[in-house]
């Protein structure tokens, strides 16, 4: 009988691993949360789970909470700048897949995650930033903090996303997160925003001559439920420099940067307050997801720019997959090859479906951008056909 690893090392408190500890703890292995953040409520924009991650959140019992606290997003609809309407998608997603796709705010989706971990007994540390991993022989695997603290169990699982620590040790000269060269700007406005544009449960997406532009409702509260996004190429600047602008310059490049696109865009821009910058990001193939008793999912694994709408998803599918093979009692070496072997050529599809949806957001001259247009008419409803692959992928039955 090989020997049952009893306590798992959990780097991260994203996503991919309260649900991977959660999990776990069903499968009757221990597990200790080590976030390198402190803790905080009001974290991040807003997200889209779609119908396959909404599989996984329904298995651990948050489906009906987490439809409650975002919006049900009954379609992915498509503008021009000048808003003409060039198509729809993912209409009907609950009857087609089982679960609807939900927008929801990252801050209370972590919110719901950590507090489920919390009450299945899960220990949970913050400002516990790894800087190294010690796996020598028979003795436990040891993670090494910038506090001078250590943590012991049988193996690590690294969920640290897309600048994981983790990474570095599993896979020390791997390649480095890809910049995609868009820069994604966003945050929160009130309901009343969108009040003169009736978008039901739609999320509206845009297309610019450069740049995108998407908003939808993620949350009942009527002060600040309704999410906003901007894609914009980055034209040398980067995340960190626009975070350096003050607020009224920033907001004056945003304005600058979609003068004259249709109606609610100038209304959210005016109203949006606290606006998160990120650089968009992916990580689209690793020589291998785990070393000796470490091993990558989530955004560790494969990071997926915002593109293709599956980032969440897929850390969910990972934390559920893993939990099921882990459950089978095969030596580690042996699951973490059978998981990667499984979920590799699905994750990695998705993030290169991802980066080319990029690439329509990029800067096109006038005549490019209509030729685009004319061809999202004819190409959205083969699309979306293709994409079915994502939303019924159930990992509670693969």
């Amino acid at each position: 009988m090989p020997h049952r690893p009893r306590k798992a090392l959990i780097i991260g408190a994203g996503i991919a691993g309260p649900v991977a500890a959660i999990l776990l703890r069903r499968a009757g292995i221990e597990s200790a949360i080590y976030e390198a953040w402190p803790y905080s409520k009001g974290i991040g924009g807003g997200l889209q789970i779609a119908p396959n991650g909404m599989q996984v959140m329904d298995e651990i019992g948050l489906a009906d909470e987490l439809i409650s606290r975002g919006s049900i997003a009954e379609s992915f609809d498509f503008y021009s700048q000048e808003g003409r309407r060039l198509g729809s998608i993912n209409r009907d997603m609950a009857r087609r897949f089982g679960q609807p796709a939900v927008n929801v705010c990252r801050a209370t989706l972590n919110e719901m995650l950590i507090d489920k971990a919390w009450c299945a007994c899960v220990s949970l540390y913050f400002d516990k930033r790894l800087i190294k991993v010690e796996d020598r022989g028979d003795q436990p695997v040891i993670a090494y903090f910038a506090d001078g603290t250590t943590a012991e169990g049988d193996f690590l699982i690294g969920a640290d996303g897309v600048h994981s620590i983790t990474r570095r040790q599993v896979v020390p000269d791997g390649p480095k997160p890809f910049n995609t060269g868009l820069i994604g700007f966003g945050g929160f406005v009130p309901h009343s925003v969108l009040d003169g544009r009736a978008i039901g449960r739609r999320v509206e997406t845009t297309f610019g001559q450069s740049g995108y532009f998407g908003y939808g409702y993620c949350s009942p509260d009527p002060m600040d439920g309704a999410m906003w996004w901007s894609t914009q190429p980055a034209h040398g600047m980067d995340a960190a420099m626009f975070r350096a602008l003050d607020a009224q310059t920033l907001k004056q490049h945003l304005r600058s940067f979609h003068h004259g696109w249709h109606d609610p865009i100038p209304a959210i821009i005016e109203a949006a307050e606290n606006i998160v910058i990120t650089d968009t990001l992916d990580v689209a193939t690793l020589p291998t997801w785990s070393r000796k008793r470490s091993l990558l999912i989530g955004d560790a694994a494969h990071a997926t720019s915002p593109h293709a709408g599956q980032g969440a998803s897929l850390a969910l599918e990972d934390a559920m997959r893993l939990a099921r093979l882990m459950q089978e009692g095969q030596e580690l070496t042996a699951t973490f090859q059978a998981f990667e072997a499984e979920r590799r050529p699905r994750a990695e599809k998705i993030v290169a479906i991802a980066r080319r949806n990029g690439n329509s957001k990029r800067e096109f001259s006038a005549a490019g951008a209509f030729i685009r247009n004319q061809m999202m008419k004819w190409l959205l409803p083969l699309g979306s056909k293709s994409m079915d692959f994502m939303y019924a992928y159930d990992a509670r039955a693969a």
